[in-house]
């Protein structure tokens, strides 16, 4: 006894020491020594229970629980059973002696380590496991803690970790799923019990509701369960039945996120769950003055007493200040227990009932949570209530439409167009932004499911629409209004513009994108409607913005806008933010006017598309942008940003005007041509350096899709185009901005280049294009072709700024004008390489000067990888030959290690660029590129492969084994000469093979790849094999399948037991399934008998269990569980066959 106090008193002060913060490091790591060792005895854990029972010191107990848990999981096969005996009688002994006393995290650790025990032992060894557990929820004085306890089980054994085999985790599912219907009729008693003990006490009678009001939903509160939960004031609980309540709730929503829907989940249990969830939606009256509608209240914690359905006091709360937010808290958990039970996709249709009741009774609580009366407005009620309690109800939502409606709709009990309502009011009287934007969510979801139910019931569809119209006109109107400073700027102003979140948008983008998408869905199922809203809307808005004109004050070379009046400045800003979001709207919508609908919708199009032109042409004409305003920090931005949206409003309409535009091709143009005349009258000017960017870029986006996708004969002829040709082919010294002058010549190559729809080649004018595009290339690549003088010397320092200065400047520009034509006609591509010839060449000549220069090499192997991309056919074999050759000979094996182990990445970038136009070179058919495939080849596994293989960076591995599958894929007869056909009528003996040692050595690659810990390269790598698999029969080739295959098969079952890449251990275990089908007699009797002789630090007769368990399946649903079997048990076996470690120490 003395020996064991002495031996607390040093673990106390060794404790003591490691945690105090002077102690250095070193000193802590001797003591962890000291205590591991001392955790790693068998008798360890004697001492441990003596100083649990005799010491206070919180770090001495959670040690001791730390020696005992490590006990039970890792060492317990060779505790001895009479041990064992005795630490399963002692330990619940000292939780049911101590927990009072014991600090929470102690106890639930204790209880863990119990838990632990009865996971190795129940039944068989610890039969009394559960049931203690079940008389401890029964006895009111321990019920909490055998609350902890049934937590901790279903925590522990219905999911339990890998600790366990195969059949001891299904036969725990099975022992737990029998007790369920048992502990669910406890959990009941106990809410039951207490919610009836409570109720008897509140004396006051409930709030009447409003008028009108009990109607609603009359049809969903049937029979006397319903009236009871509405009439029932909600009881004051003192705090020990709040937190009996609050476990119990707890242990539910664990419990209901495994067991399966059945009708052991009754309906007094149900109704029971419900009666908590009103504890999150009566109001909590603050104890001062009322906040404000805008302030986001429910964020600061302090919550009053609850009150009597809101405004009625007379009734204390138990428990004090502290109770008040946990009496929250319990509908917290209870709409937790619901959301569990709702997000069940498998209903039996036995509880099919059940769920129609669960939703009837959470209608409710969504009535009670959107009800006015006269103390408090909708939007107050939401924004008094915890948070937390209202993110839970809005899951609710989204699961119940999501999930639940399909089912729910056609009930005649359940009344959808009310429920609508209510959500209507929930939706816009939410009080933060995130809970607005989680509701818009909830309605795309239900437009999606409508819109698919029309899909599919075109014959009905009218009746389908109409019992929905209603609904969906208020939220067309009220998402429209939300997003409008007229009716709801004090919102929109709280919104961050200026912080990009991780979608690159801000939280103003985010806002009016989400909105918009709403508006666009129902746009698509009412779109006269929609249209007939939306524009008269815009048409007030724009009225704003046009009579500006009047209000231009002209003084010397100055020109200001006579608005100075505070209050008229801030109305002209809502007025030009509104017509800024409601041109993104009228853009949004681009899409539902082409196409079949064109026609029947083509006077609302046109009106939309004239009266955009218009906005546009008077926002050139009077340079907005340039005006001088009262508020100029403001007011100049607004101006900018609309006429740039008025600008990408009508870009969106660029579809529209193209197929206007074959519709009357062959008749009447006047009115198309007016339209694309004053489009670009109104662009035009707007191209130039001395224009805003915003406004600029937008202006360029324009003209690229009249280019592109309007395509009108007349378009490069207009004098607004002309004078653009003339700005970028004349005026070097001027240059725009580098993004817009790319966009720019992309346009006016596209106007050259592009074909003319609906016109017979002999009208395409390709003469004169050809010439005129061969002129617009020779200006924009002046300076960039003088540079060929510098091929034949080394570049000096002086110059070599300007030279690089000329690269950058031009190669961009080149490679985006052929990028824009690589999917084109072979005329266009034809023309475009003529006017690029010399450049191209002038690019080679540079190429190997600028070796070094990795940012130039970079910029220019870009510019080859688009080439050959979109121009190989034009350039030729011989010319491309030389290209590759000049590349393969200038990467020599040093130049690609200096590359690729240079700090930063640009040197692995230029590397990545070349292996890319080299995946490009050997995919081409035909036999002009065979001859580079050694060369390839070589590059790929004698220089790049050695230099990355042992790099832990994924850099250039993506690139080179996309590569090598590149080669394998298109050039199979590189290898393989036979044909599958071929090898299948003469038998695979005779397959003739070809390159052997390079094809093993790319497979070797492959194999090598997957003990590497980047799991991006594994998965890569593994979908290659399987698609060579699929198209080639790699798996089935005689040298694959001889020399390879249980290779490659036991590589991916060790990764499987590493864990190393488990978020791929469904692909992993296809690619064995499709490994072994090569010859399943072979993969039972020769491999897995040598995987399992070959596994260590399991004993004969735990390899024959597993190989017992092994079950001979063929079929893939068979075989992957067999799999995951073997390696969970492969795992289980060696941990419990871990070895303990002799010798006693001492503290």
């Amino acid at each position: 006894m003395a020996s064991e106090e002495s031996s607390l008193r040093a673990l106390e002060s060794l404790m003591t020491e490691f945690f105090h913060s002077c102690t250095t490091n070193e000193r802590k790591r001797e003591i962890e020594e000291l205590l591991n060792n001392f955790a790693q005895q068998m008798g360890a854990w004697r001492h441990c229970l003596y100083f649990i029972s005799n010491t206070r010191n919180e770090y001495v107990m959670m040690y001791s629980l730390t020696v005992f848990e490590n006990l039970v999981n890792k060492m317990w096969l060779g505790v001895a059973s009479q041990d064992k005996m005795e630490i399963r009688s002692c330990l619940p002994k000292l939780l049911l002696a101590q927990h009072k006393a014991m600090p929470f995290f102690i106890r639930n650790k204790l209880c863990k380590v119990i838990v632990d025990i009865g996971r190795q032992d129940w039944p068989m060894f610890y039969h009394d496991f559960f049931t203690n557990t079940l008389q401890l929820i029964q006895s009111p004085t321990m019920a909490s803690l055998g609350l902890v306890l049934l937590k901790t089980t279903s925590e522990e054994l219905a999911c339990p970790r890998e600790d366990l085999s195969v059949a001891r985790k299904d036969e725990l599912r099975k022992l737990l799923l029998e007790q369920v219907p048992t502990v669910l009729g406890l959990l009941t008693g106990i809410l039951e019990t207490i919610w009836d003990k409570h109720s008897v006490t509140a004396a006051t009678p409930p709030p009447s509701p409003t008028s009108g009001e009990s109607e609603l939903l009359g049809s969903l509160l049937q029979g006397t369960q319903y009236s009871k939960l509405l009439s029932q004031p909600i009881p004051a609980l003192d705090n020990d039945s709040e937190q009996l309540c609050s476990l119990a709730l707890e242990c539910l929503a664990h419990l209901f996120s495994w067991i399966p829907l059945s009708t052991s989940i009754t309906p007094s249990l149900l109704a029971s769950i419900f009666h908590f969830a009103r504890f999150g939606c009566d109001l909590r009256v603050k104890p001062k003055a009322p906040p404000s509608i805008y302030s986001s209240s429910s964020t600061n914690g302090e919550h009053a007493p609850p009150t009597n359905g809101g405004g009625q006091p007379g009734r204390k709360t138990g428990g004090g200040g502290g109770g008040q937010v946990d009496m929250s808290r319990l509908g917290v958990l209870a709409m937790t227990c619901i959301n569990e039970l709702v997000s069940k996709n498998c209903v039996p249709l036995d509880f099919e009932e059940y769920l129609l009741r669960m939703f009837q009774q959470t209608f409710f609580l969504l009535q009670r949570l959107t009800r006015e009366n006269n103390a408090h407005s909708v939007k107050s009620r939401l924004q008094e209530l915890e948070e937390s309690y209202v993110e839970k109800f809005t899951d609710f939502l989204r699961l119940f439409v999501s999930v639940h409606l399909r089912r729910i709709e056609s009930n005649a009990q359940f009344p959808v167009v009310e429920f609508l309502a209510l959500l209507f009011k929930y939706t816009f009287n939410q009080a933060t932004h995130e809970g607005y934007f989680a509701c818009l969510d909830i309605w795309s979801i239900f437009l999606d499911y409508l819109t698919t139910k029309i899909k599919s019931r075109l014959a009905d569809r009218d009746s389908v629409l109409n019992r929905y119209k209603d609904a969906l006109v208020l939220l067309l109107r009220e998402v429209l209004n939300r997003i409008q400073f007229r009716y709801n700027q004090a919102q929109l102003e709280e919104l961050d513009d200026e912080t990009l979140d991780d979608d690159q948008q801000t939280e103003w983008q985010r806002y009016l994108r989400q909105s918009l998408e709403v508006v666009a869905k129902v746009m698509e199922l009412l779109p006269s409607h929609a249209f007939t809203t939306l524009f008269p809307v815009f048409q007030e808005d724009l009225d704003v913005y046009l009579g500006l004109q009047q209000f231009i004050v002209t003084s010397g070379t100055s020109r200001r806008l006579n608005i100075t009046a505070e209050n008229d400045c801030r109305r002209l800003h809502c007025a030009l933010r509104d017509l800024s979001s409601l041109l993104q709207a009228v853009g949004r919508l681009a899409g539902y006017f082409i196409g079949d609908v064109f026609a029947t919708r083509f006077n609302d199009a046109l009106a939309v598309v004239e009266r955009l032109v218009e906005v546009t042409c008077y926002g050139s004409q009077i340079s907005l942008y340039d005006l001088e305003t009262a508020v100029p920090s403001v007011l100049k931005p607004d101006l900018i940003d609309v006429h740039a949206q008025s600008l990408a409003a009508l870009q969106a309409y660029s579809h529209w005007l193209a197929q206007f535009y074959n519709e009357v091709q062959r008749q009447n143009q006047s009115r198309f041509i007016s339209l694309v005349t004053s489009t670009m009258d109104a662009t035009a000017p707007l191209i130039t350096a001395k224009v805003p960017e915003k406004l600029l870029l937008s202006a360029c986006h324009l003209m690229v899709s009249m280019a592109t996708t309007v395509r009108p004969v007349f378009l490069v002829t207009l004098p607004a185009v002309q004078n653009i040709f003339n700005l970028i082919t004349e005026s070097q010294n001027r240059r725009l901005p580098q993004e817009a002058h790319m966009l720019v010549c992309r346009a006016l190559s596209n106007m050259l280049l592009l074909p003319w729809s609906n016109l017979p080649e002999s009208e395409q004018q390709w003469q004169t294009r050809s010439s005129s595009h061969a002129s617009l290339l020779a200006a924009l690549t002046r300076h960039y072709r003088l540079l060929r003088d510098t091929a034949n010397q080394p570049p000096r320092r002086l110059g070599l700024e300007d030279t690089k200065a000329v690269l950058h400047q031009t190669l961009p520009v080149l490679r985006d004008i052929v990028d824009s034509i690589s999917g084109e006609s072979t005329k266009s591509r034809q023309i475009c390489y003529q006017s690029l010839q010399e450049s191209v060449q002038v690019s080679l000549g540079l190429f190997p000067v600028f070796i070094q220069q990795l940012d130039v090499t970079d910029e220019m192997l870009s510019f080859f990888l688009t080439l050959f991309q979109g121009l190989r056919v034009q350039m030729g074999v011989p010319f491309s030959g030389q290209i590759i050759h000049t590349f393969l000979s200038m990467f020599t094996r040093e130049q690609l290690a200096a590359s690729i182990l240079q700090e930063g990445s640009s040197g692995c970038r230029v590397v990545e660029k070349f292996l890319k136009i080299l995946q490009v070179v050997v995919q081409e058919p035909g036999q002009a590129f065979k001859p580079f495939l050694p060369s390839v080849l070589s590059l790929c596994m004698e220089q790049v492969y050695p230099i990355v293989a042992e790099r832990s960076s994924p850099d250039v591995k993506a690139e080179m084994f996309e590569l090598l599958y590149q080669v394998l894929h298109h050039n199979w007869r590189y290898f393989f000469k036979t044909s599958v056909l071929a090898s299948v009528q003469r038998g695979s003996a005779e397959e003739a093979m070809e390159n052997e040692a390079q094809f093993s050595a790319a497979m070797q690659a492959f194999g090598q790849s997957f003990l590497q810990p980047d799991i991006h390269i594994f998965k890569q790598n593994l979908s290659y094999l399987e698609s060579l698999n699929s198209k080639h029969k790699l798996y089935h080739r005689k040298l694959f399948r001889t020399s390879m295959l249980f290779h490659f098969i036991n590589v991916l079952l060790q990764v499987l037991l590493h864990k190393s890449h488990d978020l791929l251990q469904e692909e992993i275990a296809l690619a064995v399934y499709n490994m072994a089908s090569v010859d399943f007699d072979a993969f039972y009797s020769a491999f897995m008998p040598e995987f399992l002789n070959g596994c260590q630090a399991v004993d004969a007769n735990q390899r024959a269990v597993l190989g017992h368990n092994f079950k001979l399946e063929r079929d893939l649903p068979s075989f992957t569980p067999s799999v995951h079997r073997l390696v969970n048990d492969l795992r289980y076996y060696r941990l419990c066959n871990s070895s303990l470690p002799t010798g006693t120490v001492k503290l």
